[in-house]
C-alpha cells in the first residue's frame, strides 16, 4: 500500500485566530492528535505531506507558517495553495500520482472547506481516503457550533464514494496506516 499522511491548513494563525477570526475547536486536543499521528507515521515509515493557505496571514510571516507546536519531520514536503482544495494548481496530485500513492490519511483545517474538499477531490483521483475523526477541526459557523460541524462531516464522509474508490472515518487511536477500505468493498 502506497499511502501518505496529508495534514492540511494547521497554521499558526489559522488555528490560533486573530482580531477577526476565533481559534479553532478544541485546538489543544487537535495539535496533541496530529501529533500523535506524525509519530505512528513516522514509525511506519510513512511520508508526511504539509498543505498551507496562501490566505492565511497574507501567505507570510509567523502565522503562515506550520503551527508551532507540531511535530513536523524535517523531510516532510509542503505545498502551497490559493484555492480551497489542496489538489488545485500546487502539484499536489501530481507528486501523489508520481509515487502511485492509492491511500491517503488525512488531518486539518477547515472541516467544511479544505478537509471536506481534499477528501472528495483524492477520492475522485483515484485514493482511498481515511479521514482521522478527531484529526480536524473548525470554528463555529453563524448556524452551526463547530463541534456538530465536525460530527456532520464525519457521517457524511464515512462510506463517500466515487465508484471505486471511497472514505471511511477513524480515530487517531486506531492503526490508520492498516486500511480497512477492502473490508467494506
Amino acid at each position: 500500500m502506497n499511502q501518505v499522511l496529508l495534514i492540511i491548513d494547521v497554521q499558526q494563525e489559522l488555528v490560533d485566530g486573530n482580531e477577526q477570526t476565533n481559534e479553532i475547536y478544541n485546538k489543544t486536543g487537535l495539535l496533541e492528535t496530529i501529533n500523535l499521528v506524525i509519530e505512528k507515521a513516522n514509525k511506519t515509515k510513512v511520508e508526511v505531506i504539509f498543505v498551507r493557505d496562501k490566505d492565511v496571514a497574507g501567505g507570510e510571516g509567523p502565522g503562515f507558517q506550520i503551527h508551532s507546536d507540531l511535530n513536523v519531520p524535517v523531510e516532510a514536503k509542503i505545498f502551497d495553495k490559493y484555492a480551497t482544495n489542496a489538489f488545485y494548481g500546487t502539484g499536489l496530485l501530481e507528486y501523489l500520482q508520481s509515487k502511485s500513492i492509492n491511500h491517503l490519511v488525512i488531518m486539518g483545517c477547515e472541516t467544511p472547506y479544505c478537509i471536506d474538499t481534499a477528501v472528495r477531490t483524492a477520492t475522485v483521483n483515484k485514493m482511498d481516503v481515511t479521514l482521522v475523526g478527531n484529526g480536524h477541526s473548525t470554528t463555529d459557523s453563524t448556524i452551526l457550533p463547530a463541534e456538530k460541524i465536525i460530527k456532520h462531516h464525519n457521517k457524511i464522509l464515512h462510506g463517500h464514494y466515487n465508484v471505486d474508490h471511497f472514505s471511511i472515518v477513524r480515530e487517531a487511536a486506531e492503526d490508520l496506516f492498516a486500511p480497512i477500505h477492502d473490508s467494506y468493498r
